[in-house]
């Protein structure tokens, strides 16, 4: 019965330490960046983007293919960043922890 116990305890723990780290996530900001820092977008930590910063040299008709290109290219660089930032931080929550390979956390 004290093993019960003591397992809820933890889970509480780990749920409340989950809460706090979800909260952070959702603050988080990171910049990604593609054509040598051209395009540069933000970004918060569960990927939405909140700004595009567009160096005014990509300006041109006949670039605009390679402008939407590198747009999405950035969206990807940063997505990845918060994806990395977002795993590191839940590898260090849950390090010692049972949990099987491939979950994926926060839920």
């Amino acid at each position: 019965m004290r093993d019960i116990m003591g397992m809820m305890g933890k889970v509480k723990e780990m749920q409340a330490k989950m809460e706090k780290l979800q909260e952070e996530i959702a603050l988080l900001e990171v910049d990604g960046t593609s054509g040598g820092g051209l395009v540069t977008v933000r970004l918060d930590g569960k990927g939405m983007l909140k700004s595009i910063n567009i160096d005014p040299s990509l300006f041109k008709e006949d670039d605009v293919e390679i402008l939407e290109d590198l747009i999405v290219a950035a969206h990807k660089d940063g997505k990845d960043k918060a994806e990395a930032i977002t795993a590191e931080k839940t590898r260090e929550l849950t390090a010692g922890l049972p949990i099987p390979p491939g979950m994926k956390l926060p839920f």
